[in-house]
């Protein structure tokens, strides 16, 4: 078989890495394999595998950073609660494209939203001694159940594939009927599967959050990001849809990495409704001396994890928010190219005769953005890995985000500049020759 990469160097350096099933490997397992078999063989491969930016960070950003280094900021330690001009500019920031009204006290720069989210499943664990376990709506981001795993708490979760539109309801309730679920969490868009939920899935989650008093923690790495629709009218619907429209028993954590191409600095902020910031939960005290949700979210978990967020990139996310809110800065159009990028995969893949997995919202063709999903007839999610190292693409199985689509992959279009695409294309079809009987 004819590939353009040498069979024999793939196959020894997976048996090396003792990556017995490709399918089971994480995201950075993949990467590191990669790394090796590029390095041995010399093929460049086109990197599906990874979800980091492809795009330059915007000036306003870097501009507002420097100057900020400039004034000192990096001698003296930030309030631990954030700078005043990120949380006002977050608070409006969720206002004008979100809906929602939250107290700038309520918003609380983090070390990208990975510690947001951290800090949230640790201090949900923690509310009430019965509800000890966390729900997932799968697919998803997977290192976020290897920070459960790090803790030590206890998670559920499902794949939301065959629960969509009313189904959800059902199932949902399912689990929160048991008493034992403390927060309910998700991505939106959906990373791996870039699915939407629609406002009737939304209000279901809402309706029974409200229901079971559980706490939903909808991660917003992506906002904005369905391009299916014109979400750049600050202060104007149509808005990013959340969560927030059917419960004050909310987190949302906003990422400077995606939407605002900002992710080496690590900066996101996490903003709690102010009704869950303001309340008392008294097992909370025994653990951490203090009963309040946002006090010990902030001065007893934030500040014993990094106390605080990068000084100079908190002065960066707020130079950005505050353009956008202006309506200055329309941080969507930037991001846009990612749609464009997997449109053009997309057509390739399917040429070849792979399948998207996730491929509807329902009964509307899923948006085009930073991921899609992909599979081949008869090949499994693992089988697939593997395969696509010979023609020197890589991805990720979706086995390893929560998918019962074990047969399928995440694919990442943020490293597919322009220039590679021709090359992607020349791989895809050498694959579909070789699989053409």
């Amino acid at each position: 078989m004819n590939t353009p990469v040498d069979v024999n160097v793939v196959n020894s350096e997976i048996e090396s890495s003792g990556l017995k099933n490709l399918g089971k490997a994480t995201i950075r397992e993949i990467v590191g394999l990669v790394n090796r078999i590029q390095a041995k063989s010399g093929v460049n491969f086109m990197r599906m595998e990874m979800g980091v930016p492809g795009l330059k960070p915007p000036q306003i950003g870097i501009d507002a950073e420097i100057e900020a280094l400039h004034k000192g900021v990096a001698s003296d330690y930030p309030m631990v609660d954030g700078v005043t001009a990120l949380k006002e500019e977050s608070a409006k920031f969720i206002k004008n494209f979100i809906g929602a009204d939250v107290s700038p006290a309520s918003c609380i720069p983090t070390v990208g939203a990975m510690q947001g989210g951290y800090a949230a499943f640790l201090i949900c664990a923690n509310l009430d001694p019965v509800k000890d376990t966390a729900l997932f709506i799968d697919p998803g981001f997977p290192v976020q159940k290897q920070q459960y795993k790090v803790m030590g708490h206890k998670f559920d979760s499902f794949d939301v594939y065959d629960y969509r539109g009313k189904a959800l309801h059902e199932k949902l309730e399912s689990f929160l009927k048991k008493g034992n679920i403390n927060s309910i969490i998700y991505s939106n868009p959906n990373n791996p599967s870039w699915i939407c939920f629609t406002e009737e899935e939304l209000k279901i989650i809402g309706d029974l959050a409200n229901k079971y008093d559980v706490i939903v923690i909808e991660d917003l790495a992506y906002i904005a990001m369905d391009f299916r629709k014109d979400l750049f009218h600050p202060g104007k619907p149509p808005y990013q849809a959340s969560v927030t429209k059917y419960t004050d028993n909310y987190i949302l954590l906003i990422s400077g990495s995606k939407a605002f191409s900002y992710a080496g600095q690590r900066i996101a902020v996490a903003a709690i409704s102010d009704k869950i910031f303001n309340r008392s939960y008294p097992p909370l005290k025994e653990r951490f001396g203090s009963d309040l949700f946002g006090y010990t979210f902030v001065l007893r978990i934030i500040y014993a994890l990094s106390s605080g967020a990068g000084h100079s990139a908190q002065y960066a996310m707020a130079a950005m928010l505050k353009a956008a809110n202006e309506g200055s800065f329309n941080f969507i159009e930037e991001v846009k190219e990612y749609g464009r990028r997997a449109k053009t995969m997309k057509k390739m893949f399917l040429d070849a005769g792979f399948e998207i997995v996730y491929d509807k919202d329902i009964d509307e063709d899923i948006a085009d953005g930073f991921y899609f999903t992909i599979s081949y007839p008869g090949v499994s999610g693992g089988e697939l890995v593997k395969e696509l190292l010979y023609y020197g693409i890589s991805a990720i199985s979706l086995d390893n985000t929560g998918s019962t689509r074990s047969e399928g992959l995440r694919a990442c279009v943020s490293q597919i500049t322009d220039d590679k695409m021709p090359i992607l294309l020349e791989r895809v079809n050498a694959f579909k020759n070789n699989h053409t009987k």
